[in-house]
């Protein structure tokens, strides 16, 4: 019995490497890992089960809030969406891609639907702000691009994520006022 006890493990160092698992593990859990680390597929099964299919409107949304997210710098969570309309079609599907990539929600209060529509000739007009630092974008994706991206989705999601992250002028962006 008193070799047994030679062996015991070290209490301090198992506390330590308990607390290091539990750290890690709720850093994964609670999305403080970036939300650009996403693969495509990830992007495709999260844009899927928020909005109930990934339609081509998705990964605009997903393109725009990756965009600011990096250049407004903001930690997880960082950002508030207020999403602009345009007078046609589509409803605000892009605004789903925009929440999912900048991890703002209407239930945080950091994604805001507006009444107002877009500007004449604008599909969608989204304007993100740091919340920290009040550093703002507004982006804005005009109407010719509707029939393009409905055309998006005759191909599968895949072809649907990839022609969204690679469309050349998608959309404009500027410093929001």
């Amino acid at each position: 019995m008193l070799a047994c006890q030679h062996h015991r493990p070290d209490p301090e160092a198992f506390v330590k490497k308990s607390l290091l698992v539990v750290t890690a593990m709720l850093l994964a859990l609670t999305g403080l890992c970036p939300a650009h680390s996403e693969t495509r597929e990830q992007w495709i099964e999260l844009g899927a089960r928020v909005h109930g299919a990934f339609g081509a409107f998705i990964p605009v949304g997903i393109r725009i809030g990756l965009d600011a997210r990096e250049r407004l710098k903001a930690d997880a969570r960082g950002l508030s969406v207020v999403y602009y309309n345009g007078e046609k079609p589509p409803c605000p599907c892009i605004a789903d891609g925009v929440m999912i990539a900048t991890q703002t929600s209407p239930g945080q209060g950091t994604l805001q639907i507006s009444p107002e529509k877009a500007p004449p000739g604008i599909m969608a007009m989204i304007v993100i702000r740091n919340r920290k630092t009040g550093e703002g974008l507004k982006y804005s994706i005009s109407d010719e691009w509707l029939p393009k991206i409905l055309a998006w989705n005759k191909s599968d999601p895949a072809t649907r994520f990839d022609a969204a992250m690679a469309a050349e002028g998608l959309f404009k962006s500027e410093p929001a006022p």
